[in-house]
């Protein structure tokens, strides 16, 4: 019983892990225009997620990532500045996904990464847990009481 509650364990996260799709973009990538939503609202319609092990993909990996940095007040001189890049990414500083690390740097900038495991989760600024996976892990555990 434990192999088959393995088995569709593994069976379950395979298409999560294997087959996720992000969006990428960066905020650098336009100096006139704000394709990466740094300071509105990212764009869905406008872009279009790749899946990661594509040769679309800037950057091979299994899940996403977005990565948000800001300048103190008066960093420069017309106020806050803000970037974002999203891509996928194949390890996490932390070794885990599913979480945002952050922190500040000598010069005051802030920076956050968030770290996501479903399709086009790197979107918004928060992050999604991957329905599949939740799913699975209850399966999982129920399959493991009834042994």
């Amino acid at each position: 019983m434990i192999i088959k509650a393995s088995f569709l364990f593994v069976l379950c996260t395979l298409p999560t892990v294997f087959c996720v799709r992000c969006y990428q973009c960066a905020s650098s990538q336009s100096l006139e225009e704000d394709v990466c939503g740094a300071y509105k609202k990212f764009d869905t319609d406008s872009h279009i997620a790749v899946e990661c092990n594509s040769d679309e993909s800037h950057m091979p990996g299994s899940f996403c990532m977005k990565l948000t940095q800001q300048g103190p007040k008066g960093f420069i001189w017309d106020g806050r500045w803000r970037q974002v890049v999203r891509r996928c990414a194949s390890v996490a500083e932390t070794g885990v996904t599913g979480v945002c690390n952050w922190g500040v740097f000598d010069n005051g900038v802030y920076w956050e990464e968030c770290y996501c495991s479903s399709d086009e989760c790197n979107h918004s600024s928060y992050v999604h847990t991957s329905v599949t996976l939740i799913v699975c892990a209850l399966i999982f555990s129920i399959c493991r009481q009834l042994l």
